[in-house]
């Protein structure tokens, strides 16, 4: 862990303390060419942990941390973009798991931004105790609930509460003016239901099966013009991002129906496993 730490140069007390699976950080963690997705949103993450950047005019605006490791990752990859970290004025949060969270804490210490937070995570990201590993804590200045919208220079966005994959798990979305005119972006959160999740009598999360039955409803009618995601293979992150620098125009990530698909393809999924589990739980019953 100390030699991950002098690798990325992180010279924070708690440098030495969190390092990632090799494996994970293998599967999901590998560099990834930033480039201009459209308007004025920028692809900084790696290749599946996606971690997205808008330029207000006023500051910068980052989705997404990633993995502890990631933090230097999108500072770098900023730069290739021609920003500078100091710029970041708001860190935005998908979901608070280790491998979209725990760079968060680098990206606030580098930038001294704010991080606001959806109410269901916001206790999560402050103190660290991640659900599958720890990670860095944050300071959360500012805990929000559905609907709120988070403003800065030109852009304003808006939370939209998306449950189950964690609590406070969350879709953003804002207006922005591409080439194809004013467009509708939207940042989902995850909506995998993990088969080591238990979705019928979870002590911790007694409401899971109902809130991804309250987001997929809440999704099946949202309006989405460009359609990006907290994974980058949710929404074909390295083919979109070839087209784009072979010099395909901004159009290329405006997909309503692989955003319709995604979310049809993942209630599925966890339809399918909610009833795997009742099944399960049926054939364990005393008669």
């Amino acid at each position: 862990m100390k030699l991950i730490a002098l690798l990325f140069g992180l010279a924070t007390p708690w440098a030495a303390d969190y390092a990632t699976d090799p494996e994970m950080l293998e599967r999901f963690g590998q560099p990834f060419e930033p480039f201009h997705i459209a308007g004025n949103v920028y692809y900084v993450g790696a290749h599946e942990v996606s971690s997205f950047l808008i330029d207000t005019g006023a500051g910068l605006i980052v989705i997404d941390g990633g993995f502890f490791e990631t933090g230097p990752m999108i500072e770098a990859n900023m730069k290739q973009l021609g920003f500078d970290v100091a710029d970041i004025r708001i860190l935005l949060n998908s979901h608070a798991h280790f491998d979209h969270a725990a760079g968060l804490a680098y990206l606030q210490e580098r930038s001294g931004a704010e991080v606001i937070a959806m109410r269901g995570d916001a206790r999560t990201l402050a103190t660290g105790d991640g659900q599958f590993a720890e990670f860095p804590a944050v300071q959360v200045n500012r805990v929000i609930d559905d609907g709120a919208t988070v403003s800065l220079g030109e852009t304003t966005l808006t939370a939209i509460a998306t449950p189950g994959h964690t609590p406070g798990c969350t879709t953003w979305t804002a207006t922005i003016t591409t080439e194809e005119g004013p467009r509708r972006a939207v940042f989902l959160c995850s909506l995998s239901a993990l088969s080591v999740y238990n979705l019928i009598d979870d002590q911790d999360y007694p409401d899971i099966a109902a809130d991804y039955r309250f987001t997929f409803a809440k999704l099946e009618d949202l309006e989405v013009d460009i359609f990006l995601a907290a994974h980058g293979s949710f929404f074909n992150l390295e083919e979109k991002a070839q087209r784009r620098r072979e010099g395909a125009g901004e159009a290329v990530f405006i997909d309503p129906i692989g955003f319709a698909n995604f979310v049809a393809d993942s209630k599925a999924r966890f339809e399918a496993l909610l009833a795997r589990q009742q099944a399960e739980r049926r054939k364990n019953e005393p008669n």
